[in-house]
């Protein structure tokens, strides 16, 4: 079993929420909605997106390259620290 399909819940819920606010945008955009309150949405959608992106990656990094007992000489764990970070920093 992968690790996206371990998570395959949480994951889906995570889409269908941001499927809600993409929803929302339209909404707002078929309404006419002011500039403003469309930009926030279109933000809230982004912001969402980037934090799914990543949970997946970070997932990734823990399953694939420093599972101790999978990849006994996988990379350092605070190598995959420092890389998740600045990951974390960027999809802010």
């Amino acid at each position: 079993m992968t690790h996206t399909a371990r998570e395959k819940a949480k994951l889906l819920t995570r889409v269908r929420r941001m499927k809600g606010q993409i929803e929302a945008i339209e909404r707002a955009l078929e309404a006419e909605a002011g500039c403003e309150q469309i930009l926030h949405l279109i933000a809230g959608v982004r912001g969402a997106m980037a934090g799914l992106m990543a949970e997946v990656v970070e997932d990734h990094v823990r399953t694939h390259l420093v599972d101790p007992v999978a990849h006994p000489g996988a990379l350092n764990m605070d190598a995959a620290e420092q890389l998740l970070d600045v990951v974390r920093t960027y999809l802010k």
